[in-house]
């Protein structure tokens, strides 16, 4: 806060209201006795309870001055003074735990408000105020009352009410639901759904009035309708985990526990996000990407957390590529004939996270309703053009064909929590000529949740992709938290201009130059110029699954036995490595090291199985011989010593 300005001062005032507060009433239970100051004390009976916008408003009638031993049935009502409307806070509310019948003194500094058109005076500033026991009876109904919790009626005053607006949209959800499925993670058939319905009356359309009315605590009497922009699964914190531990949860990157995630919009533009129990199995997010689109209401939320741009930058980067919306939105406190256009309305800065509240079905989806306006589909663009975008931190959404997959080699990090590299092409990339790299790499984060069907197809072969909501930003392409990863086409998505074929043909990859980087890769010729002979080792591998670690036959100790077959390996597949060194006409300044397999290269088969086996030739009749075109990983690039260290892979 601003030294000396308003918010600064208003922040000390509050304080020191709080402070007098806590010691007026700490003075009260004290001194076990009313203040004796009685002149200026508004007494209350309270008739009826009820809450508006946070505030508990109390339905009392005033009382005259009455013995301190007259029962609440017995005290006298003066007939002349009006119903009063007490408004307490509520914390003042929290304190008193009143109830209809109860007695209420108020204390100064009391205000009487009264209201054009209104016979109800309403009574404000009741921060200084004491419920009163005035019989023995009186207290034996207080401490039976007290161990019961009274539940409150809230009334939703929409702002349109507030505002008097003309067109209040009274056909909104008025659809039956026997048309809905409840689709809690946990409930998964119609029929449980219609035996357990969502007994609830009231639908509202704006996530910022339902929490400012509802309060933190969650909301079980109304639902609040949205439209699912997006379905994504996120990694489960470690409290969640214990929170959850009789539930089968999901498990994504070495047993990463997850849960599924709803991004939300309401009428008014408004963001949030829904954070779900969890699925069975990864493979289950296909079928829950279907409800994007759809509109659904939520019930039985509560509040997680308030979260601002500058906490959340990667879900911010979500709400950024679905604005500004595609249709013009409500705002709030205006008539819609006076709509503000959605270009000129400002982003979001906060979002509310919301949770489910156990035991209760919290999510409904209109499986039957048509796509929503307001839904915002995954814009799908080439590789080449997104390449070409400006800024950092974009979401981006993409089909490419994955060519080859590597896990990113650091010791000191967990397996399960290192990143994989992805490196993926297109048909837009494929077919430039100069001045674009014809594969590009895909960093996937430990954070983001990859399905089993996802990881099994990318260990079979070469697959075609989408990559949905992928991070851009600072030349390149990383899957986080929000990224979901599919093999099959989404049933919405923009891809006006964007080529989703396969590459025809073979791949082309960028061939060693000066500009290659590390952690890339791309094709190399070259001529042998030397070769490092005491790093050279072959080993023998089983023919049928390629288990590198055979053992000797216990019953014939000149043959070899395939622990994972559990057979003998007769006709073993003798693998090779060896390092060589190449001139490379694309790097003349620089010393290319490249780490080649036997049974991988095709080009350097000859010349390794002379130098290895045969021992005939000597290794200056290897050096000078071409090599070419091999398809490499590359290590590292360094400048001082000028060197490129590679080694050969197989592509997908």
């Amino acid at each position: 806060l601003c030294r000396g300005g308003l918010a600064e001062r208003l922040c000390r005032l509050q304080n020191r209201e709080r402070s007098a507060i806590s010691f007026w009433r700490h003075q009260c239970i004290s001194d076990d006795k009313i203040p004796s100051d009685k002149s200026s004390v508004l007494i209350v009976k309270i008739l009826e309870i009820f809450e508006e916008c946070t505030i508990q408003v109390a339905i009392c009638q005033q009382l005259e001055q009455s013995p301190a031993m007259l029962s609440p049935k017995d005290a006298v009502i003066n007939a002349e003074e009006p119903i009063l409307k007490v408004l307490f806070t509520r914390e003042t509310a929290a304190h008193l735990k009143s109830r209809p019948q109860d007695v209420i003194h108020i204390y100064p500094p009391w205000q009487k408000l009264l209201l054009q058109n209104e016979d109800v005076p309403v009574i404000m500033n009741t921060y200084f105020s004491q419920k009163v026991l005035l019989s023995e009876c009186s207290e034996a109904r207080e401490k039976i009352y007290g161990l019961t919790k009274m539940l409150i009626r809230k009334n939703i005053i929409s702002l349109a009410q507030t505002f008097r607006l003309e067109d209040l949209d009274e056909e909104l959800h008025q659809e039956s639901s026997d048309n809905r499925v409840a689709c809690a993670p946990q409930i998964h058939n119609n029929g449980d759904s219609k035996q357990r319905p969502l007994a609830l009356n009231a639908v509202n359309d704006s996530l910022l009035e339902m929490v400012e009315s509802q309060g933190a605590v969650g909301w079980r009497e109304v639902q609040v309708q949205v439209v699912i922009q997006r379905v994504y699964c996120l990694p489960a914190r470690e409290g969640y985990r214990s929170h959850v531990q009789g539930n089968k949860l999901l498990g994504s990157n070495g047993g990463m526990f997850c849960r599924l995630c709803l991004l939300v919009q309401d009428a008014y533009g408004m963001f949030s996000e829904v954070q779900l129990q969890s699925l069975n199995s990864a493979d289950d997010i296909e079928q829950y990407c279907r409800w994007e689109g759809k509109s659904c209401c939520l019930a039985g939320m509560k509040i997680l957390q308030r979260t601002t741009r500058g906490r959340a930058l990667g879900l911010f980067s979500m709400i950024d590529s679905l604005w500004p919306p595609v249709v013009p939105v409500k705002v709030h406190g205006q008539s819609q004939e006076l709509e503000m256009m959605t270009t000129n309305l400002p982003p979001p800065s906060f979002c509310y996270v919301l949770t489910v509240q156990s035991g209760e079905i919290h999510v409904e989806v209109d499986e039957e309703e048509q796509i929503s306006n307001l839904y915002q589909p995954p814009a799908v663009h080439g590789l080449k053009e997104i390449l070409r975008i400006g800024g950092c931190n974009k979401r981006c959404s993409f089909w490419a064909q994955v060519l080859y997959q590597r896990l990113q080699t650091k010791y000191n990090i967990p397996i399960a929590q290192r990143e994989i590299l992805l490196f993926v092409t297109d048909s837009t990339l494929q077919n430039v000529v100069h001045g674009i790299p014809k594969v590009v790499a895909v960093s996937v984060a430990a954070s983001c949740v990859l399905s089993m069907e996802i990881r099994e197809a990318l260990t079979a072969g070469s697959q075609l992709v989408f990559f949905k909501d992928a991070l851009w930003g600072n030349g390149r392409i990383i899957c986080v938290e929000r990224t979901v990863l599919l093999l099959q086409k989404p049933l919405l998505c923009s891809a006006a201009g964007a080529d989703l074929s396969e590459v025809p043909g073979s791949v082309r990859l960028d061939e060693l130059d000066s500009t290659t980087q590390a952690n890339s890769i791309c094709a190399l010729r070259g001529t042998v110029v030397g070769v490092n002979e005491s790093t050279a080792f072959s080993w023998p591998t089983c023919n049928r699954c390629g288990n590198g670690k055979l053992e000797l036959c216990p019953q014939d100790r000149e043959s070899l036995y395939c622990s994972q077959c559990s057979e003998v390996v007769t006709t073993p597949v003798l693998k090779m490595q060896l390092e060589v060194f190449l001139r490379c006409p694309s790097r003349s300044q620089s010393t290319v090291k490249v780490k080649v397999w036997h049974k991988i290269s095709i080009a350097l088969f000859v010349l390794l199985t002379m130098l290895l086996f045969l021992q005939t030739y000597e290794v200056q009749s290897v050096l000078g011989k071409e090599v070419g075109l091999l398809n490499c990983y590359v290590h590292s690039v360094t400048s001082h010593p000028n060197c490129v260290a590679l080694e050969e892979i197989v592509l997908l």
